[in-house]
């Protein structure tokens, strides 16, 4: 399943996607200010917010970054729980 995940969910979808053998995380908006370490599964930032914060050298190596045609693939090919 594929969590879209903003900041004040975070927590929440930490502990829901641990029972998710293949979860695949995407942190929008002010969700990049998560640590991605925290997430199970595959982690993903959208560019955008990550530049727009600031944060691209505090998150590099820590998740893939990708922008929207990315993400609307990834919505496309997987179920989606939105948490933004």
């Amino acid at each position: 399943m594929l969590y879209l995940v903003d900041k004040p969910n975070g927590q929440i979808v930490a502990e829901v996607a641990k029972l998710d053998d293949d979860a695949k995380v995407v942190l929008i908006k002010d969700g990049v200010y998560l640590d991605p370490a925290t997430m199970t599964g595959k982690v993903y930032v959208m560019e955008d917010d990550v530049e727009l914060r600031g944060l691209k050298e505090r998150l590099a190596g820590k998740a893939e970054p990708i922008d929207y045609p990315q993400l609307v693939e990834l919505i496309i090919k997987n179920k989606v729980a939105n948490f933004a």
